[in-house]
């Protein structure tokens, strides 16, 4: 059984004081940075890119989770990998060839991850789960931070740990939006493996002392 995690998202971080936010990840009981990557067509807003990612590896010490809400994402999938970016999860809506692309991805080193939106089902990933290391199961609407949770997400991770159990697969389940103190333990145990905290986390009066609570919460 893997142990809870915690990916604090950088999307919801002060981008100018980026190495500084960095830097208390790092020192932080956070397991991964979550990098949110938007393209204003997939979704209504552009985050950041390449660079930004480039930069960003170069001071982060713990693995480079990675959200691509674009559209065409087998185009990026070695200027990724390239990056240094550890997991690479793509959007099930955004891929019609969504086995193919699971194998390009792990073709590069990287752990592959499939997202689903809120009205997308679960059912729609039983022929590939197997093939799948993480599921992101979006509790908000993709495209925008600090939107509140919506409550179908506990039933939808009952029922993909159910899916993964029966497949016998290993993937893990991160739910992405809304995270919080209210809502963490409780996806905990419904199935969630590891939890997404934007705005939780960084508008917190001390992010450190945030996550660290989060994570005795999930323990």
């Amino acid at each position: 059984m893997n142990k809870s995690m915690i990916a604090p998202s950088l999307l919801a971080s002060d981008f100018a004081n980026l190495q500084h936010e960095i830097e208390m990840v790092n020192q932080s009981d956070a397991d991964w940075f979550h990098l949110d990557v938007m393209d204003g067509v997939f979704v209504p807003n552009i985050s950041f890119g390449m660079p930004v990612i480039q930069a960003i590896a170069k001071h982060a010490k713990k693995p480079l989770d990675t959200h691509l809400m674009i559209v065409d994402p087998d185009k990026y999938i070695k200027t990724f990998s390239d990056l240094g970016v550890d997991h690479l999860t793509v959007h099930y809506e955004a891929c019609p060839h969504l086995h193919r692309t699971l194998q390009a991805i792990k073709a590069e080193g990287m752990k592959a991850g499939v997202a689903i939106n809120p009205h997308t089902s679960i059912k729609l990933l039983e022929d590939t789960i197997q093939d799948i290391d993480i599921v992101i199961v979006m509790s908000v609407n993709p495209g925008f931070g600090g939107q509140s949770f919506i409550e179908n997400t506990y039933q939808k991770v009952a029922d993909l740990k159910e899916l993964i159990y029966r497949k016998n697969a290993n993937t893990l389940i991160e739910i992405d939006g809304g995270v919080n103190a209210d809502n963490a333990k409780k996806l905990i145990d419904h199935g969630a493996d590891v939890l997404v905290a934007g705005s939780f986390v960084f508008k917190s009066a001390n992010p450190t002392e945030t996550i660290k609570k989060l994570k005795e919460e999930i323990a």
